[in-house]
């Protein structure tokens, strides 16, 4: 007899752990969004001391505004672009690398549908703008970019789906942003690149 309750016990106890797990794999898990990181490609090495990252951007946290509802923030992937992209290769000298965030803020805008059986929309609009100036005493030379992406979907679009479209669109507007950066600095800035070669003149 008491075999027997232990063996009932140990059904009980197994079956009991199968409907935990059960349980626990039917539950929906939201899905995350990494970071994006720039580490893949080659850093731009810079004859400065030092880079300095700086943010002059301000989120309201009010809408029109939404940037803070994003799962990957603008603003913190441009200071990543920043520490994995640039390197400071001169310690000797006096200059100073600064990148400058001054804009990484996106828009919401309800558009209402132009026919009667259409859905209504909604515009976001994804703004970055970036300085990166190089200061030497009190000479300076800058160069500045500005990327957007502009995304509509239909206004009753859910939370998942919108979380995925935003990450697309910040995932496009640093692929832009990455390519107009680092062709400015060579264009602009190409005199405080390291080991390169070519002198643009104006």
């Amino acid at each position: 007899m008491k075999n027997l309750l232990k063996m009932l016990s140990a059904v009980l106890l197994t079956m009991g752990i199968n409907a935990c797990s059960s349980m626990n794999n039917n539950q929906a898990t939201p899905e995350r969004y990494s970071n994006l990181h720039f580490d893949n490609k080659r850093p731009i090495e810079l004859m400065v001391k030092k880079i300095e990252v700086k943010s002059e951007f301000s989120p309201s946290f009010t809408r029109p505004n939404v940037e803070h509802l994003f799962p990957v923030s603008i603003e913190k992937t441009a200071k990543t672009w920043a520490s994995e992209r640039l390197e400071a290769a001169d310690f000797a000298s006096n200059r100073t690398a600064e990148f400058v965030i001054m804009d990484a803020s996106v828009t919401e805008q309800e558009e209402k549908a132009e026919q009667l059986l259409l859905k209504d929309r909604l515009k976001y609009h994804a703004d970055l703008k970036v300085m990166l100036r190089v200061v030497e005493n009190k000479a300076s030379a800058q160069t500045t970019v500005e990327a957007f992406r502009e995304l509509t979907m239909p206004i009753d679009t859910g939370i998942e789906d919108k979380e995925k479209h935003w990450n697309e669109m910040v995932v496009k507007l640093f692929q832009a942003f990455d390519e107009h950066m680092e062709k400015n600095i060579y264009k602009y800035l190409n005199m405080y690149v390291k080991d390169n070669q070519s002198v643009t003149t104006f």
